[in-house]
């Protein structure tokens, strides 16, 4: 690492903590502060989607990804606009007439208090864990690229987060994502022009090679559901886009800071049209990696480097002074864009669901309090966990603790159809379906997951019942958890004699207005 490459780090940490310094005089309120007044103009609502959902872990993982096998992981990005041109219509205009700011609020007026505070835990506790996995992903290549103590990262990126979601709120996340976001499309840029005309032979070679090992590929095509198909991730792509754009917090509360239903629809289109270019570019330049290590002439890689390794390797050996510079602070970059906000709307969860909910007589300031509070307190939390995953390794008890966290938000997706499509279901068949999903879910997790619980290095399946083991691939677990409160949940209800559900709540309003 050069001086210069160092300095554009720096930089690029400050700005994200003098944005929030910026914006801090203007949050007044808890309208303000959790959807900006809901007066952000559509295009930055919309890059702001994107720079959510283009983390740190797409940074690393799909170049790896790539490089290892073909562009299968793309799929499941591809399957959101298809679902998007479908239900955005409907999801939209729904979150924004019936809820003040938790998405989860939706939730309670469809199928009462239980459903409430299940999605929202579930969304709490999985959000604690995906924070704590970008936290130990990005502080371990920030460690080896700036050669400085991984704890120190950690520390240093958190306490960065936390003052740019505590004084800034939602406006300095949006406007930070912004910016955030042109670094991380420049830093890519820059990576697949070079890598096109490092090898001997120039862009034609490179595409020659990748042709030659059917790198550009989806495969495989087989309806086969014990191994990472097409067909899988088609299926888990269709839910991964409802879970996203129809129940996580993190996507619906930017749908209440643009300044129309028109507007909000405009900026999910955006987040998406953008997202899915540049996840296509990350699997990119993990093709052109493989192209340029498997060209004549190019740099020999280390014998044990691991695929999820090369383009990390790559940025701190091949890249020029400067360039390095920029590239290392998109990759913080994307952690940050991605983990502002997740501080944000759990602070906002925690406050409309919880405090809110339990303390209807308390006044906005106080609301306004108690959120800042508790991004300090998420923010805090998460370092924690990163530190976790540090010290284990991001596994051991970690992670047959996330295990159980899997098993305890079961089919979200499958209570967001069910009160979106059918007037029919009601409360009491809907907790038949979240019972058997979890028992579902609990018994797939526990056969399927092997952990090292005892730290010597021999992972282990928590349950192991033998040929009754669930041996499909595990993005087929979030799928038929979803699918199992969806159908038994919707047959449950006609065990219960009970009003149909407020026409408003349903897509039905959308059919009766046009």
């Amino acid at each position: 690492m050069h001086w210069i490459d160092y300095i554009i780090v720096i930089v690029s940490v400050l700005l994200a903590i003098g944005m929030g310094m910026w914006f801090a005089h203007r949050q007044k309120d808890t309208d303000t502060y959790f959807a900006g007044g809901g007066k952000i103009p559509a295009w930055a609502v919309g890059i702001s989607i994107f720079a959510t959902l283009i983390s740190s872990v797409t940074f690393l993982a799909y170049p790896g990804a790539a490089y290892e096998g073909n562009w299968i992981l793309l799929v499941q990005g591809l399957m959101v606009p298809v679902v998007l041109v479908a239900l955005i219509g409907v999801i939209v205009p729904l979150f924004r007439r019936v809820i003040k700011l938790s998405t989860y609020e939706y939730f309670e007026r469809r199928f009462g208090l239980f459903a409430r505070l299940y999605s929202s835990l579930a969304f709490t506790l999985g959000h604690f864990s995906k924070a704590g996995t970008v936290f130990f992903l990005v502080s371990m290549a920030l460690a080896t690229f700036l050669q400085i103590n991984i704890y120190t990262v950690v520390i240093v990126l958190g306490i960065t987060i936390i003052i740019l979601t505590l004084l800034g709120g939602m406006e300095a996340i949006v406007w930070m994502d912004v910016v955030q976001g042109a670094l991380l499309i420049g830093g890519g840029i820059i990576c697949v022009v070079l890598l096109l005309f490092l090898p001997e032979g120039g862009p034609a070679e490179a595409m020659r090679i990748a042709g030659e090992y059917n790198k550009i590929d989806f495969g495989p095509y087989t309806w086969d559901f014990t191994e990472c198909t097409f067909v899988v991730m088609v299926l888990n792509g269709i839910f991964y886009a409802l879970q996203k754009y129809g129940t996580d917090q993190t996507i619906v509360q930017r749908y209440l800071t643009a300044r129309s239903d028109k507007e909000a629809k405009k900026a999910a289109f955006i987040g998406v049209l953008m997202s899915v270019p540049i996840w296509a570019m990350f699997m990119f330049i993990g093709t052109l990696l493989f192209a340029y290590y498997h060209s004549a002439g190019a740099p020999v890689l280390p014998a044990d480097i691991k695929a999820d390794e090369v383009f990390p390797y790559f940025i701190g050996n091949q890249l020029p002074v400067g360039v390095r510079g920029l590239i290392i602070a998109a990759l913080a970059a994307a952690a940050i864009s991605s983990l502002d906000a997740d501080l944000n709307c759990l602070s906002a969860i925690a406050v409309q669901d919880y405090y809110a909910r339990f303390r209807p007589n308390s006044t906005d300031k106080e609301k306004l309090r108690f959120g800042k509070w508790m991004v300090v307190v998420a923010g805090i939390a998460a370092v924690g966990v990163a530190c976790l995953y540090v010290s284990w390794g991001g596994e051991g008890v970690l992670g047959a603790l996330f295990s159980l966290y899997a098993i305890f938000s079961a089919g979200i997706v499958g209570i967001f159809l069910l009160g979106l499509f059918s007037r029919r279901a009601n409360k009491q068949g809907l907790y038949i379906g979240i019972a058997v999903a979890v028992i579902f879910t609990a018994y797939a997790v526990l056969t399927s997951t092997k952990v090292d619980l005892d730290g010597d290095g021999t992972k282990n399946t928590l349950l192991d019942l033998g040929d009754w083991n669930f041996k499909q691939h595990k993005y087929m677990l979030g799928v038929y958890s979803h699918l199992i409160v969806l159908v038994v949940g919707y047959l449950a209800s006609f065990l219960f004699k009970t009003p149909l559900a407020d026409i408003n709540l349903t897509i039905y309003k959308m059919k009766e207005e046009k």
